[in-house]
């Protein structure tokens, strides 16, 4: 467990980096997706494996949305990739940054910590995050259909602001 704790959080650092470091929306949005992702995995590993889904649909809605308004405004011919000189230089600098804070900060942390919520409680009959699922649906269900009714206006609006003369996303193909 330990080892794929490491994993993630890695490629969670890694992510980061690359979402910091990139002048292009296209690339930008993308390391989110994937520190989304690892982000989720991180939950699960610490015992919240319905929040982690809940969260990563929600985000990902989010993100496409997000994504469609940096793509449609960010109309690049040739955008700046990972591999170009100047973004190469900055994620070298970040990474360069987050080994010396590592190296500065290492005594004191135990791998062995690492345990999961429901790992801690010795008679443990329920995870952890049932009890949530319960809440969601028996409080949160109008909350939680007001947020999907929300996330697909902002998706209407977005692609009706973002059309431009040729009539955008919107138009009859």
């Amino acid at each position: 467990m330990t080892y794929i704790m490491s994993l993630l959080l890695f490629g969670l650092v890694l992510g980061l980096v690359a979402v910091a470091s990139n002048p292009s929306p296209y690339f930008a949005a993308l390391g989110l997706v994937v520190v989304a992702g690892v982000g989720c995995g991180v939950l699960v590993g610490h015992g919240g494996p319905f929040l982690s889904l809940v969260l990563f649909l929600i985000y990902l809605g989010g993100m496409l949305v997000v994504f469609a308004y940096s793509a449609a405004l960010a109309a690049e011919p040739y955008p700046e990739s990972w591999g170009s000189r100047m973004v190469a230089v900055d994620m070298a600098g970040y990474i360069l940054g987050v080994g010396g804070a590592c190296f500065a900060l290492w005594g004191g942390w135990y791998e062995g910590s690492w345990l999961g919520v429901d790992e801690l409680v010795e008679f443990c009959a329920a995870r952890g995050d049932m009890g949530g699922v319960a809440l969601l649906y028996s409080f949160g269900g109008g909350m939680l259909m007001i947020s999907a009714w929300v996330l697909l206006l902002t998706l209407f609006v977005v692609l009706e602001l973002t059309r431009g003369v040729s009539r955008g996303a919107l138009r009859v193909v």
